[in-house]
């Protein structure tokens, strides 16, 4: 859904306070101390490969960058993180990860724990139980989107088995029965003790790849509105009754009309048990495909032994997902249960979640009323004119490949202290197909008719080149088939109209006089099946036909990985 920076642009870089990691770690640390910080590279800045794009061949590089994000995120930030990553979903190197643990050690950074391979369960248990040194240095072995289940050579390798990335679904009420499943089934199936959801919060415009696939939406930071969505409520079932750090305790957690439980401990006398029983079409995920399964209604008969035997009152919190009537009943804490002689009874129906806890602390906090939702502003300005921003972008816009980052022209007369620029000058290595173009998106998808002007500024002399554009249709995954209509200048004074980021189907060329290192105001305007283009002020072309897509957002970019700047951006 988009580019992160990093805090190395460049081999002589290094920078820990861009992008808005660095302020959400430290807004979890605020609400729980106790919650675990993990780091795993998606993609690695372009000279890590000194021009492959693969991030292995030297592996010493790789490991010093990824150390640097760990001390800098102590030094800089006062965050430990816990445990680091190889690369998500991509080949990993035993070497790399032998080198990683050594060069850790190296900077007193034993405590932090390895995780491998964030892909699949294999080839990593294989390759870890015929390599010792392997074995000896990756702590956890987390797979992705694991169904539930794992493999007997994961289970052989004595590890921490994790579902280190999952859910990834449309959080509505069917999202919820989804993670409800899988937070239970992947401890009961696949004795996994961590399941991990892509992603946390959906903040990124909703017609971008896996839209609102967070634990709650909040993609409108222009009205603050926001929504508390049922996965959340799911969640709270499990974490507030349990801590990293508590235990699964080993029993068999089918239960016999369907659905599953799980029981943890704190090891210090304290007990939570959850159960959930959702229905297979109320709990798809978005992968991989579930097998039918049926769920009925039944009476569950638990019975605490040892310890627990002196347990007499059970606390219950419950919800019910409602997909009749689609009021759900979510998060209640109903009266507490009776324990008889070490046993406890519940009649369970089908959808529904129930937390039997020995801990008083749960709550379902009430919130202010977020604000109304409101459409993007139909006219929107920035002039990137900020001394001391809080973070290293500006707001709103969504960058696709490449960074635009805020930056100070100390040279400029005046006009142009303040600008935004576009940063990463070399391909990175990618997780997927970045376009060959850089990209920010901003505005509302549904906009058909727009006018967008900005300042450009060609950094890049002879094949340098800048675009603004409108009625854009994708990014993403998907940035390489990103179409609209787009209007670029280059510094050899020249001049397109494109249909498509890629620059293919020109549907206009011609002479500008623009020339690199130089201001120049560009305006775009498409009504209707009609588009045209003013530079300085002046007409450029017009009457150009445009008929896909019908809609979109604007945005700017440049026609490579490439210094250029931006000012004065407006859109109407």
């Amino acid at each position: 859904d988009g580019t992160e920076p990093s805090h190395m642009h460049y081999e002589n870089d290094e920078n820990y306070f861009r992008g808005y990691e660095w302020w959400l770690m430290k807004e979890a640390k605020k609400r729980n101390p106790k919650i675990k910080l993990i780091g795993l590279p998606w993609a690695f800045p372009g000279w890590i490969g000194k021009g492959e794009n693969w991030p292995y061949d030297y592996p010493d590089v790789t490991a010093y960058y990824i150390v640097s994000w760990i001390l800098g995120a102590k030094q800089y930030h006062d965050l430990d993180i816990d445990y680091i990553g190889i690369w998500n979903e991509r080949a990993f190197s035993s070497k790399y990860i032998k080198l990683l643990r050594y060069t850790l050690d190296k900077h007193g950074l034993e405590q932090v724990r390895i995780i491998a391979s964030d892909r699949l369960w294999e080839p990593i248990s294989f390759v870890m139980l015929i390599d010792s040194e392997l074995h000896g240095v990756v702590d956890v072995i987390g797979a992705h989107y694991p169904g539930t289940k794992t493999v007997q050579n994961a289970i052989l390798t004595g590890k921490k088995l994790w579902s280190s990335e999952d859910y990834s679904t449309f959080n509505n009420d069917v999202g919820a029965g989804c993670w409800a499943r899988i937070l239970n089934q992947n401890y009961v199936n696949g004795n996994m003790t961590s399941t991990i959801a892509w992603n946390l919060v959906a903040s990124y415009y909703e017609q971008l790849p896996f839209g609102r696939c967070g634990l709650m939406t909040a993609q409108e930071p222009w009205s603050g509105h926001y929504k508390v969505e049922s996965p959340i409520w799911i969640t709270a079932h499990t974490t507030q009754f349990t801590q990293p750090g508590w235990s699964y305790l080993q029993v068999d957690g089918h239960l016999e009309g369907g659905g599953s439980f799980v029981a943890l401990t704190d090891g210090l006398g304290n007990l939570t048990i959850i159960i959930e029983t959702m229905s297979h079409n109320h709990s798809k995920c978005i992968r991989p495909p579930l097998p039918n399964f049926s769920v009925i209604p039944q009476r569950a008969t638990f019975y605490l032994r040892g310890s627990f035997y002196m347990v007499e009152t059970l606390q219950v919190w419950h919800s019910r997902l409602d997909f009749e009537s689609g009021h759900s009943s979510l998060f209640q804490h109903l009266h507490p249960v009776k324990v008889w002689k070490g046993r406890v009874s519940l009649d369970l129906n089908v959808d529904e979640v129930y937390t039997l806890t020995t801990l008083k602390t749960g709550r379902k906090w009430g919130c202010p009323e977020p604000p109304p939702p409101q459409p993007f502003p139909s006219s929107y300005k920035d002039d990137f004119n900020i001394r001391n921003p809080p973070f290293s972008e500006a707001p709103n816009f969504a960058d696709q490949t490449g960074v635009f980052e805020y930056f100070v022209n100390a040279s400029d007369p005046g006009d142009h202290v303040f600008t935004l620029r576009q940063v990463v000058v070399q391909r990175p290595i990618t997780w997927v197909s970045d376009a060959d173009q850089t990209i920010s998106v901003i505005g509302n998808f549904e906009w058909v008719n727009m006018t967008v002007t900005c300042d450009i500024y060609i950094e890049k002399p002879r094949d340098g080149g800048v675009f603004i554009a409108g009625r854009v249709d994708n990014g993403g995954i998907y940035v390489r088939r990103t179409k609209g209509v787009f209007f670029w200048v280059f510094a050899d004074g020249t001049y397109r109209v494109t249909a498509d980021l890629a620059g293919k189907e020109i549907l206009m060329k011609g002479l500008s006089g623009v020339r690199d290192n130089a201001w120049h105001t560009l305006t775009l305007n498409i009504q209707g099946n009609s588009a045209s283009g003013l530079l300085n002020g002046y007409p450029l072309w017009e009457n150009v036909t445009v008929s896909k897509p019908r809609n979109g957002w604007a945005a700017l970019g440049t026609r490579s990985f490439e210094f250029a700047q931006f000012d004065n951006f407006h859109v109407e």
